[in-house]
Formats: C-alpha cells, structure tokens, sequence
C-alpha cells in the first residue's frame, strides 16, 4: 500500500475552551488513489474534520502532516499556499461567484497559485464539457440548478490537478443523475491517483468507497484545556 499523503495524528479539536471536543485523538492516515467516505450522524464532527485536514480550521492538539512534513503548525501564508498547491475542495453550497463568469468561477484556484487562467483555459472548458454542465462557459451562474452549481463547484477544484480534494456532502441536494455524476467524477480522481476524502450521508455512496469511516457524536470530554 502507498504511504500516506495525508495524516491526522492525535488530533483533538474544540470551538473554544469552554466548550466540549468535538473531535477527539482522532488518527487517521489517507493514501494516494483511494477514496473515502465519512459518515454519521449530524454534529459527530464529519465537516469539521475536512476543515481540518485541509488546513482551513486550527486543530486544538495533536498533529496533521502532508507527505510527512507537519502542516497543522505553520503560519496562515504557508497553509494557504499549501491550500493552493495540493487541495481542492467542494463545499456543500456550491459558493460560486455571481459577478463572475462560469469559466471564471473555474479557473479562480490557479490565481492563488500565481499562475495566468488563460494558461488552464482548454482543461477549464473540457472539464466544464466532462461534466456535462450546459451553460456557456462565458455566462454568469445567475439562476442555476444545484445540480449545474455543483457540477461548476467540482469542476473548479479539479482545475489544478490537487493531491487531496475533500468534498463536504457534494451530492446532498441534488437529483439522482447529478449525484451520480459528480459521485463517477470523484472516483475517477482517486482512480487516477488523487486522495479524495467525502463526507456524505448517503450509505450508497458510502458503500462504494474504498475506505469508509462510521463516526459516533462525541462522548465526555478529555483533560485538554
């Protein structure tokens, strides 16, 4: 099996200190060209974790290292350099820009990377085609399906090729063939090499996963403070 790109080590997390762990010495370790599913019930702290892992809330304790160099520790420039470079990631709520064009909307992740969008134009609009959102690429999203919304949300985290993409319940409003879609577009990432790491609610879904991870809702506390 490959080392693991992505590891979660002792990682414990709380919103503030008075208040209970949501996650708690959680170990984890993800591998490249797997995909896994996390589920459980609302509040066990699946979002959380994603936010986590992909660097965009601070852990409380324990450790998250990338390719084995620690990351959780850095300083915010370093770890939204990291964001740009390895990840992408689907929000549940597609989170388009409306002043913004579709293409534009896609190719917005090589901008924080310091690279021209026209450079990733041509795999912008063969994503845009793979993934069968029929809008023109130069229209604005205005009033879309949810289905085309995420559709356009999964395509702009594809755009840079990422080594980790985590997805936040990407199919949860949406119709059978577009869940069906979006769900083949993931697993071909991972089949082609990327971690790819799911929250959903959706046992099917879950079932299909190479990795599927059942969390409980948190029980007591620890003596972190």
């Amino acid at each position: 099996m490959s080392s693991p790109i992505l590891r979660a080590e002792n990682v414990s997390f709380r919103y503030r200190k008075s208040l209970p762990l949501v996650v708690t010495n959680w170990t984890q370790d993800f591998t490249p060209g797997t995909l896994t599913a996390l589920t459980g019930p609302s509040g066990c702290g699946k979002s959380t974790r994603l936010y986590l892992l992909a660097l965009m809330s601070r852990i409380s304790s324990g450790e998250i290292h990338l390719n084995g160099r620690r990351v959780d520790n850095l300083a915010e420039a370093e770890r939204a350099s990291i964001r740009a470079n390895h990840f992408g990631f689907v929000f549940q709520d597609a989170l388009l820009d409306p002043t913004r064009s579709i293409l534009d909307n896609v190719t917005e992740p090589v901008l924080y990377r310091g690279e021209s969008p026209t450079a990733c134009k041509q795999r912008a609009l063969d994503l845009i085609e793979q993934l069968q959102v029929d809008i023109p690429p130069e229209r604005k999203p205005g009033q879309i399906s949810g289905g085309q919304s995420q559709r356009i949300a999964l395509c702009r985290a594809l755009i840079t090729n990422p080594e980790v993409l985590f997805a936040d319940e990407p199919t949860g409003n949406l119709d059978p063939d577009s869940a069906a879609t979006v769900f083949s577009t993931l697993r071909e990432a991972a089949d082609q090499g990327a971690c790819v790491i799911l929250v959903t609610h959706d046992p099917d879904l879950a079932a299909q996963a190479d990795l599927h991870l059942s969390l409980s809702m948190p029980t007591g506390d620890s003596n972190e403070h």
